[in-house]
């Protein structure tokens, strides 16, 4: 399947303390880390488009512009939404919400590239 805009996937997590902003670093309440959210709509994002990419080619994340909205307590489902949204060459811009189980807590946009594994790796060891 090629990558076209509009492929769309959705991930979802529980709260849990581990994944508090207590746990993380990120303050010392016991609500779902931003860091958190951020990292499932990443997650949802490259979801969304693995399917379309040439074998040997992953998406890396480059740029990340979110609001978190709402604070989530532990015991509450949270899935994050990913919705491409423009090709522009290897940059891919997909447009992220995310929901708990009473209200959107987060919205934004996300940026990935497009990389050979192979090489994307090796320039690590350079």
């Amino acid at each position: 399947m090629p990558l076209a805009p509009g492929m769309t996937a959705e991930i979802s997590t529980l709260v849990t303390p581990e994944n508090t902003a207590a746990a993380v670093g990120a303050g010392g309440v016991e609500v779902f880390a931003t860091p958190m959210m951020i990292a499932l709509m990443e997650n949802a994002s490259w979801q969304a488009v693995a399917p379309g990419l040439d074998k040997g080619h992953v998406t890396v994340g480059t740029l990340v512009n979110v609001k978190h909205l709402a604070a989530t307590p532990v015991g509450q489902n949270v899935r994050a939404v990913a919705t491409l949204h423009e090709i522009d060459g290897r940059r891919l811009v997909f447009q992220v919400e995310a929901y708990d189980e009473r209200q959107k807590i987060g919205e934004g946009t996300h940026e990935r590239f497009i990389v050979k594994l192979d090489q994307f790796l090796k320039n690590l060891e350079d």
